[in-house]
């Protein structure tokens, strides 16, 4: 089954912490089962306040997802993440497909 990472941008603060955190993040995901699927493209909000993006992340695990998510490489480049804007994060167990 899969687990996902949901990141919701809400409003960018520093533009140029986002540029920093860009730059630091790719060495964060190297080494983990992550594949993206979805990052800050054309979206629609289609209920509650208005937001400026979100990222999709799939994950073999839960247990992977928090491995990533608190991995040295990708706690170093996430600091200039949340110095840069006003983010939402969440890991989300997927469903099963067995019935």
């Amino acid at each position: 089954m899969s687990e996902y990472v949901i990141f919701i941008r809400e409003q960018t603060n520093e533009p140029e912490e986002l540029k920093v955190y860009s730059s630091k993040a790719p060495a964060g995901l190297a080494g983990h089962p992550v594949k993206p699927l979805a990052m800050y493209g054309t979206h629609e909000v289609i209920e509650g306040p208005q937001v400026e993006g979100a990222a999709l992340l799939e994950f073999p695990s839960f247990e992977e997802a928090k491995a990533w998510c608190y991995s040295p490489a990708y706690q170093d480049a996430v600091k200039h993440r949340l110095k840069g804007g006003t983010y939402r994060g969440i890991i989300i167990e997927g469903i099963s497909s067995r019935n």
